[in-house]
């Protein structure tokens, strides 16, 4: 698995690196079958003070591609935000692929009555 982390008009520093990792682990324990990641940070300059942070992520998975983004006044908590984002897309796409054919067959057992 490749992750890429990078930041746009910011500097991603090791601890926002460590963080972003650290967080992304919880998706990556649920779906094991992950090809890249790639994380996007940037600073905008907007008129809503409380959505001038962005985290915004792109998981590619065999078969599928998830996307995501999230918009904070403090980058944890955008970060936060988005791995909910992500984990609950992982989830269903885990579900999808599962699908109903894997589920277990539930067989009531027949009695036969010997006269």
């Amino acid at each position: 698995m490749n992750l890429t982390i990078s930041g746009h008009h910011l500097e991603v520093s090791p601890a926002l690196r460590a963080y972003v990792a650290s967080k992304l682990e919880r998706v990556l324990r649920h779906f094991d079958q992950v090809i890249h990641i790639k994380v996007l940070l940037s600073k905008h300059n907007e008129s809503q003070k409380e959505r001038r942070q962005r985290a915004e992520c792109s998981i590619l998975i065999k078969g599928n591609a998830l996307h995501a983004g999230s918009k904070h006044l403090n980058l944890y908590a955008a970060i936060d935000e988005l791995v909910d984002k992500l984990d609950r897309q992982v989830m269903g796409h885990k579900t999808r692929v599962q699908g109903w054919r894997s589920a277990p067959v539930k067989r009531e057992l027949s009695t036969i009555e010997l006269h």
